[in-house]
């Protein structure tokens, strides 16, 4: 009977036949008892619902369940937010773990990020990794760790070609670039009001400075992309006189050239006509609701001497600020092709910002999320070799980005090269950022990456200036502590020796074992057999001419 009824009326049809059903009994109640006149009104939307379900044409499951499959859709939008609260493990890292969230929030609050009754990572996993800690530790008077990029010459040294003359002294711990656009105009004011307030730099992101950037005055370091926001003449070329005029502000204190993002190395990108507000036009010097379009290339340079050359004349136009560039680790013989442009040319840049391919304030393509550019570790340490192995390394200073939030994993990045670091996403948490994982609809719940002027109210510029300032200061009074620890002065000290990685469960390795570095001079020798396969494969045929390989 029941199989003869389902093929009549197949039960996929069940909740839209009480529908019916309780619209015919809602309609009887309202003419015989005068009463159930919103019971009516109820389940006839139910019906209308049901009966446009079955009509349209661009969704099987509503077609085949009417009513009942909106249910669907609703659980498969509250999913993340089901599986990131009572599910997930607080170490599942997808992209960061509870764990890692609740320690940002902890600190940028100035609660205690204690934790009784041990450590939740499993010691003995593979990959898990520590730093080994001294029997005579250090006291240190500060936590305020700053190194001095830009490389002024000495006594008796040549002066390089548009060399840096105004170097910065800089925290060992950033915001790294998010545009204005990108995150709302509150977001903007608070992360730079805490920027201030600790004397850290905020980088601007391609966007361009805009008005909430120079607000509250603090440091910022612009970023140059391929759209050229910002300095761009009316058909997106580079303008050398608006750049000079917006590079002179004594806010900006470096210029990087974006060469590529850790979210999606090699692609441009489009910010949609709707989205160019008259702030985000000014700010970026395109025209009101019109396309804003971020080539995949720069058209200022197209050889490595060029982009050297590039660096030499903005580092000029801005008065010799230090300048250098940010890039994600691509094909190698690319990176070794600028190193030989370097050497050519005699130009160097002040700095260089490695981003990993884990990083990812923006939205991308998945492909490229998941597949495209280096990892931070990967890509940190190949530049950071190739400029030991010509010795350059003294000369230009390295940044990094990609997944750092704790003092550990600053502590890990300078080991494996980096003089400083640089977080987004750890200061979006700051920030209040839940990681929704909403930034590009246009709607996230707490403000941050949003241009709704009604959503971006919930973010309260002071409040959340505050939490940025505290969320800086608690992690490098972490990463005092743990610099104390292991005996040393300076987190620049720290090194592949004081690393230590699990590789099974019965063995451990230095990471100064797992990842040798360079000899100093080792690519200056003209035997280079011995070196590690990338430089044998393709020092040999990258050229300082040209970014393509070299084989003949």
């Amino acid at each position: 009977m029941l199989k003869y009824l389902n093929s009549v009326y197949p039960i996929r049809y069940t909740v839209f036949g009480l529908c019916c059903f309780g619209l015919l009994l809602s309609l009887f109640s309202l003419v015989a008892l005068g009463a159930g006149g919103w019971f009516l009104l109820g389940f006839g939307a139910l019906v209308v619902l049901g009966v446009f379900d079955m009509r349209q044409s661009k969704k099987s499951v509503l077609r085949n369940y009417p009513v009942i499959g909106h249910m669907r859709y609703m659980l498969e939008f509250v999913r993340p937010e089901i599986r990131q609260y009572f599910i997930e493990a607080d170490n599942d890292a997808t992209p960061f773990s509870r764990a890692q969230r609740s320690l940002v929030y902890q600190r940028a609050k100035s609660e205690p990020d204690n934790r009784p009754f041990g450590t939740q990572l499993d010691v003995l996993a593979e990959g898990y990794e520590w730093i080994n800690h001294s029997v005579a530790p250090t006291h240190l008077a500060t936590h305020d760790f700053r190194i001095t990029i830009g490389h002024v010459p000495a006594a008796g040294e040549p002066a390089a070609p548009g060399g840096c003359t105004q170097p910065y002294e800089a925290s060992v711990f950033n915001i790294s670039a998010m545009s204005f656009g990108a995150l709302s105009a509150n977001a903007i004011l608070a992360l730079n009001a805490g920027a201030q307030r600790g004397r850290f730099a905020h980088d601007t992101g391609e966007g361009s400075i805009s008005v909430h950037h120079t607000v509250n005055g603090g440091d910022l370091i612009w970023e140059i992309g391929s759209g050229y926001f910002g300095c761009r003449n009316d058909d997106g070329t580079f303008s050398a006189e608006r750049f000079e005029k917006a590079a002179l502000n004594p806010q900006v204190k470096m210029i990087e050239i974006k060469m590529s993002q850790g979210a999606k190395p090699g692609h441009g990108g489009v910010l949609p006509g709707p989205k160019v507000s008259p702030e985000i036009a000014a700010a970026r010097g395109v025209p009101i609701g019109l396309d804003c379009i971020s080539p995949a290339s720069h058209s200022a340079f197209r050889t490595p001497i060029e982009m050297m050359q590039f660096i030499a004349r903005l580092r000029t136009l801005s008065g010799g600020k230090p300048t250098g560039f940010k890039f994600c680790l691509g094909h190698p013989w690319e990176w070794f092709a600028m190193v030989k442009a370097m050497q050519v040319t005699g130009i160097t840049p002040d700095f260089i910002v490695v981003d990993g391919a884990e990083g990812g304030t923006g939205a991308a393509p998945l492909e490229f999320t998941d597949h495209v550019g280096a990892p931070l570790q990967e890509g940190l340490q190949l530049v950071h070799n190739t400029l030991i192995g010509v010795g350059l390394r003294d000369r230009i200073k390295l940044g990094c980005a990609g997944k750092v939030i704790s003092a550990f994993d600053i502590a890990r990045m300078m080991a494996l090269g980096a003089d400083w670091c640089n977080s987004a996403r750890g200061f979006m948490f700051a920030l209040g950022c839940l990681q929704a994982q909403a930034c590009h609809t246009g709607h996230c719940p707490t403000g941050v990456t949003t241009q709704d002027p009604v959503r971006q109210k919930a973010l309260i510029v002071p409040d959340k200036a505050d939490r940025v300032f505290s969320f800086h200061q608690n992690t490098l009074k972490a990463l005092q502590e743990m610099v104390q620890a292991a005996g040393l002065h300076h987190p620049n000290e720290i090194t592949l020796h004081h690393i230590v990685r699990r590789m099974n469960e019965t063995g451990v390795k230095l990471l100064v074992t797992v990842m040798p570095p360079l000899k100093a001079g080792a690519l200056l020798d003209h035997d280079i057999s011995a070196l590690p396969n990338v430089f044998k494969f393709y020092w040999g045929h990258a050229s300082a001419d040209s970014f393509k390989l070299q084989i003949q």
